[in-house]
């Protein structure tokens, strides 16, 4: 789901509200999560999931392409664990997820 899907969904399911009003809720609610993890803070949703940072040290890497060594900084990544609930309904799902069928633009049909 994108973030436009999820405005308009909000808009679908609150007739009062309209769209324009969806948007500024839907941007204010990622402004904020995004604000919580930006200093320090752990974001948690009960029955959705839980926003955290991580740690990484820096490192030693390598360049793919020609091979060569490069340091790589030290830096905090975001993290998302998923509640018990969310977990649940996720598992518990009946039917399976269909797949992407991918398109082979190959000429042969």
């Amino acid at each position: 789901m994108t973030k436009s899907e999820l405005i308009n969904r909000l808009a679908e399911r609150n007739q009062r509200l309209v769209a324009r009003d969806a948007d500024e809720a839907v941007k204010t609610i990622l402004d904020a999560m995004g604000q919580a993890l930006a200093s320090g803070n752990r974001i948690e949703i009960r029955g959705f999931g839980s926003f955290a940072l991580n740690y990484r040290p820096p490192r030693i890497g390598r360049n793919p392409k020609s091979g060569e060594r490069v340091p790589v900084p030290a830096k905090h990544v975001p993290h998302f664990k998923a509640g018990k609930e969310l977990r649940e309904r996720v598992d518990g799902q009946t039917t399976p997820l269909p797949l992407p069928i991918a398109d082979d633009d190959d000429g042969d049909d």
